[in-house]
């Protein structure tokens, strides 16, 4: 889809909101919109068959790096992934002392450092490419003109992610401390064990992990969907020269501003996305680690 004239195509804002829009389905995988803030009746297909495709991909990545390793020299393949690893597990080493658990949460770490580069790397993608492939294949299929291919844009997404999360660190609090001993930490920290405390320190606890699993899931969301708007901005700087080319007007130097505003994001997206996915593995590292400290 192009950036064009209200009188021959989308506005600016249409062109916006349909790129913000989703294939959704409810759960009798029916074509639905979103009419509520929160609709747990419906979910994004776009996002989920996207997550599951670049998670597949992720996993397949690491099984060749694993597969294809020798000893000596390595290749540059195999350095890349020794060089993830090595990065993870020296992580993870300095904030969970337990070796045993570190041979499951590194690797899970791992993953969800490779998994989530991926759903990022997919705004380095030109704005129109799946959109417009998707312009004519969907409609053939019987399915609407709409399709977001940025998973982490996504707010059920990442916080499916956060929540995911939360449920590691909550099973690792039980294994680690046992259900009484954790328990007991409920109604006994941060405050002491007075009995008179035990609502006040349950209600933390609470707080704690609703505040560390949303705060988790709403910082990448946020970051990446800035940057996928900033993208879409970008595109409609070149749909308007494209439209409207005149060397003699303004909307030349539109153009101009595409190329530049457009390589100079791209190359600064490259480290969002990089630091973003660093950033939630090792908030993963960090609460899990967290579920491992008695208080």
């Amino acid at each position: 889809m192009a950036a064009e004239t209200a009188a021959n195509g989308p506005t600016a804002g249409a062109y916006i909101q349909h790129h913000l829009h989703h294939l959704q389905k409810n759960f009798s995988f029916e074509t639905v919109t979103q009419k509520d803030i929160i609709d747990f009746s419906i979910f994004n297909l776009d996002s989920v068959v996207w997550s599951i495709l670049l998670g597949a991909l992720g996993c397949w990545l690491l099984w060749l790096g694993a597969r294809k390793a020798t000893s000596g020299v390595p290749g540059r393949f195999q350095a890349a992934v020794e060089i993830m690893s090595e990065m993870v597990e020296n992580q993870a080493k300095g904030v969970i002392h337990n070796a045993k658990s570190r041979k499951l949460v590194s690797p899970l770490a791992l993953t969800v450092f490779v998994w989530i580069f991926l759903m990022n790397a997919m705004d380095l993608l030109p704005v129109d490419l799946i959109p417009t492939i998707w312009h004519s294949a969907g409609p053939a299929m019987g399915e609407p003109d709409v399709m977001r291919f940025l998973p982490t844009a996504d707010l059920s997404t990442t916080l499916g992610l956060s929540v995911s999360v939360l449920i590691v660190c909550l099973v690792y609090n039980v294994k680690m401390k046992g259900a009484g001993g954790w328990a007991h930490e409920l109604v006994t920290a941060p405050f002491g064990a007075n009995p008179l405390l035990w609502p006040i320190n349950f209600l933390m606890q609470i707080i704690e992990f609703v505040a560390k699993t949303v705060s988790h899931g709403m910082r990448l969301f946020g970051n990446m969907f800035a940057g996928e708007l900033v993208f879409m901005l970008i595109a409609l700087m070149g749909g308007v020269w494209a439209w409207q080319f005149n060397p003699l007007s303004g909307g030349f130097w539109l153009g101009v501003g595409h190329v530049i505003a457009g390589s100079v994001w791209a190359i600064f997206h490259i480290l969002i996305i990089t630091l973003q996915a660093f950033i939630f593995m090792m908030l993963t590292l960090i609460y899990v680690g967290q579920a491992h400290d008695a208080h």
